[in-house]
Parts: C-alpha cells; structure tokens; sequence
C-alpha cells in the first residue's frame, strides 16, 4: 500500500490526509503539538465551562469549501448571530452587515443600495467564484465570468473602493473588511480578501462551529479514522531522520520550515525562495471573561457575531500602514468575537467568553492588551469593569503556540502584490517542493488563510495525479 505522511493536523494538513486516505493510502499525520487542529484549536483554558477559540473563529470560507462539500462531514453545526459583522463609530453610529441584503441595505441608509450593487452579483454565486478562488492563479478558471467580475474589483486597492460609497459608515465597514489582509490598504489587490469575505457574508453569513472550531478538526480527524488514517501528537518533524518511511510527504508547515525539514534534498532555487519568503503583520490575541455582555454604545454592535475596531476608514488604513511599517500603532485595528452570541454554549452563566486581536508588527515584543482594551472601551464604556479574566497571547508567544505563525503572522505571509499572486513562490505548481512525492500544503501556498483546508486539498490532489501517472 503506498503510504502518505502529513506534517501538521490544521485544517490544510488533516483536509490532505482526508483526501488521500479516501483515495486508498496508508496515511499518518504527525502534530507536534499535543492537540491536533493547529488554527482551529478550542478550549477553555480561561475559566472552566467557558469555550474560547485559539485563533480562527468565523468560517465564512469554510462552509463554502469544495472540499467540505465534498466530505459532507458529519459534526459540524454552523450557527451565526444576527448581525454578522459590525463597524461601530465614534458618534455611536456603526456600519452594519447582515446576511439578508435588504436588511444590510436599511442598516446602511444612503449607501445601501451602492453596497448591494457591488456585493449581490458576486455573493448569488459565491460558491462557483470560490471553487476558482480557491485554487492556483495560473489554470483555466471554471467560472470565467464570475471571477472576472470578481477580479475587477479585487484588483483596486481597498482604499480606492472605498470611494463607491460616501457615508462613513459604509466606508469604515468596508475598510474593516479589507483589513483582513494585514497589510497596508493602498496597494493593489487588497480588496480582494475583503470583497470575498463580504461576498462570503451574504452567501453564507461568518458562520461559527457550534462547540468551537475545533469541531472542525475533530470531524476531519474522525473521518481519516474512519478511512484507516492515524493520528501521532507530541511528534516534532524538524528534519527528515525525524520521518518514517513513505511515498507521499505532505507539509502543512511554513516555507522556511519546510525548507529546514528538507535541508539538502531540496532544489537550491526552491531552498532560496522559501528561505526569502516573506511573513506579514502579526496578531496580538487577548481572550476576555466578561459578566453579561460588551456594553457597545451602537446598539446593533450588540447582536453581531463579529465586531471590528479601528475608527473612520482613514484611521483604520493609516493603522495598517504603520504596522506594515514595523511601528505599532496607538489606536490599532482590532477584531472582536462575540461567538456566544450564536454559540450558547460557549458560555457559563452569566460569564461570556470574548475573543479579541490587534494587528501589531511582525515579531512585535509589547504589550498590546492596554490597547485592545482601550479600543474596546472607546466604543462600549465600561467594558473594563465586567471584565473577570484575561488571557494573552502576544505575537512572539503566538509563534510559539504554532511555529507556522512566524513572528505572529496568522496569515501565513505577507499580502504583498507578488505574494498575493504567486504564493510561497513563483511556479505553476506552487505546491511542489521539487522534490517527486513531496508538497507544501500550508496557508503559505493558494488559497491562503482560513480554515477551508483548500491548501491541503490542493496539494493532495496533485499527489494522487502524480501517482496515477
């Protein structure tokens, strides 16, 4: 039987090992963590009976993976609150999105109509646009029209489509949107990541997992099990001694520790791009306990799954130019999760658990909590006072907790023009190593980040081609 071994268990990793076990191989993953799931892991490791998620919470590009569809996998339960994302200003005024159109076009006033003009083409049919988008730039797409559409959009820096609207609370809604790139919003190509999860919202809504997303790694986990899969934790792969034997390698790991696992063996003109690779901002995650619920001067901040945090449109890109800079920002972009608000469960009594990120430099060694709170706190005074536990995760220990997220970077690189297109490195296959049998399936290579496990089953699905040769 020909065997497989994946290198890594977040959701790229165990998505390729899915796919290669149902195609009939013997595969073993190994995780060096003593938790499998990597950006999907949950627990409540705050307060007990609290659930918090360790880094990717909403999964508006999970419950429109192909490969999700594919698996029909059983355990997972999507929920969303009533407002999916929310954008709240200074005068107590906040942009608003809801999965329903007509709702985000009242909530939007002057600019709603403007919003569902640029949004409703490409949300009725997101799902044809993410099975292009979720593969290699260089490839025949399936759905030409739609993703050229798309594309035009895309293409413009997030700051210049900022312009279709003139309120500024469409305007800081759209810009949150977009700050999801971490990286400066004046270049080309960085509405494309904010157009999508917009698009994503009204097709899907920013759905959570009910039970966590670490739900997400446990049914993955369950489904290799079933197809004769099996699962090592505590096993660090730092070279290839450290591996058994195989016929197929999988790493759902970063480029340069790719490039550390393969030392030799891999080509020298591989080796340098990987080793030149180039990591993005980071994310300084601080989990709150809270007693009852954030008090958001914006009241329709109070039923949204997802709150961002940043200010006017202007204040927001100038935060993402600074960190991309290198310097830390004194009012940075903040994202906040109100999981509970679709998820129940997560909470304990009164007691709601609260996730939180800022944007920080990459490799940034401060303490960003006085900042996240002093965002939060901006736009729901006295938030500070129902807080009754706090856990901190900075950006060097984020890197620690999982060494893909180097120096922070949640992203899995930098989304700078060449990276966006061309991602770990400049090839028609970006999955391949150069080396027969092996591949990178990490966020590193297309489609990026989120827990869709696209990257894996990507790079899975050029293993079995090469093997049916």
């Amino acid at each position: 039987m020909t065997r497989a071994v994946v290198v890594g268990s977040g959701p790229n990793g165990l998505t390729a090992a899915v796919r290669l076990a149902r195609a009939g191989l013997d595969v073993t993953v190994l995780e060096a963590a003593d938790t499998i799931g990597g950006g999907t892991r949950s627990s409540e490791y705050l307060v007990p009976g609290l659930l918090h998620d360790h880094c990717s919470a909403a999964h508006p590009m999970a419950i429109a993976s192909p490969a999700f569809q594919e698996f029909q996998l059983p355990g997972i339960v999507w929920k969303r609150a009533e407002v999916e994302c929310a954008h709240p200003l200074d005068d107590g005024t906040a942009g608003a999105l809801f999965r329903s159109f007509d709702e985000t076009e009242r909530a939007l006033g002057a600019d709603g109509r403007r919003w569902r003009q640029v949004f409703e083409p490409i949300a009725e049919r997101f799902d044809d646009l993410f099975a292009d988008i979720s593969q290699p730039l260089i490839r025949v797409p399936s759905h030409p029209v739609t993703l050229a559409r798309f594309g035009l959009r895309a293409a413009m820096p997030a700051t210049v489509l900022a312009h279709a609207w003139r309120t500024p609370q469409a305007r800081a809604l759209w810009t949150g949107m977009a700050a999801h790139a971490f990286w400066r919003l004046d270049r080309p190509l960085t509405s494309a990541i904010g157009f999508a999860l917009a698009a994503g919202a009204h097709a899907h809504g920013w759905v959570v997992a009910e039970g966590g997303s670490q739900t997400i790694a446990d049914a993955l986990a369950a489904d290799l099990a079933r197809n004769g899969g099996t699962i090592e934790t505590g096993a660090r792969v730092r070279s290839m001694a450290d591996l058994p034997s195989h016929d197929v390698l999988m790493l759902d790991v970063s480029p340069s520790a790719a490039a550390g696992i393969l030392g030799d063996r891999l080509p020298s003109r591989v080796a340098k791009a990987y080793r030149k690779f180039q990591h993005g901002p980071g994310a300084f995650k601080v989990d709150f306990a809270i007693d009852g619920e954030v008090p958001w001067t914006a009241e329709i901040a109070r039923r949204a799954g997802t709150v961002h945090l940043g200010g006017n449109d202007a204040e927001v890109a100038a935060a993402e130019l600074a960190v991309q800079r290198g310097k830390m920002p004194d009012r940075p972009f903040v994202l906040v999760g109100q999981q509970y608000l679709a998820d129940p469960s997560r909470s304990s009594g009164t007691v709601n658990p609260l996730w939180t990120y800022a944007h920080v430099p990459n490799g940034y060694t401060g303490d960003a909590t006085e900042a996240i709170i002093g965002q939060i706190e901006r736009f729901a005074p006295g938030f500070r006072e129902r807080v009754v536990g706090t856990a901190v995760r900075s950006a060097t220990e984020m890197a620690v907790y999982n060494p893909n997220y180097v120096g922070g970077d949640i992203v899995g690189g930098a989304a700078s023009l060449r990276q966006t297109v061309f991602r770990p490195r400049v090839a028609i296959d970006p999955y391949a190593t150069g080396i027969p049998g092996t591949y990178l399936c990490s966020a590193s290579t297309p489609p990026g980040a989120g827990a869709h496990g696209m990257c894996g089953a990507n790079a899975a699905a050029r293993a079995l081609a090469e093997l049916s040769r």
